[in-house]
């Protein structure tokens, strides 16, 4: 679980390390530009029912802090959704990331293979007798 600091708040925002990560490139990206927008998520179970909105500000000093040190595979999509609302007069709203689990687009000159085939090789005479 990772965790964003905002302005002098005593309160950190406890938030998944891979959304943590994919939040921390859409509000970078805006706050670079100099643009000021909200923040919005709904509280998770363990804390009492509602949502939060904060107003981002490039002025307002932020911190990202992460409990894995290796960085996540960033999805591109995920990033563009959370882009895309951060754009919008609603502001960035921390929504699930969207897990393709359709077929997996194959190549037609390439062979589909389930499981492991498993074969016997054999060896040459000459194969045998240089390993005994």
């Amino acid at each position: 679980m990772g965790t964003l600091y905002y302005g002098d708040s005593g309160t950190p925002i406890g938030i998944e390390d891979r959304a943590l990560a994919h939040l921390k490139v859409a509000i970078t990206t805006k706050l670079r530009r100099n643009e000021s927008f909200t923040f919005s998520w709904r509280h998770t179970e363990d804390q009492p029912r509602g949502r939060s909105t904060l107003w981002m500000h490039p002025s307002i000093p932020l911190r990202f802090v992460f409990d894995e040190p290796e960085r996540p595979e960033l999805s591109v999509r995920w990033i563009e959704e959370l882009m895309r609302s951060a754009n919008s007069t609603g502001g960035i709203e921390l929504v699930p990331e969207y897990l393709d689990t359709g077929p997996i687009p194959t190549d037609p000159g390439q062979p589909v293979r389930v499981g492991v085939d498993v074969q016997e090789i054999e060896h040459s005479d000459d194969e045998e007798e240089a390993t005994t």
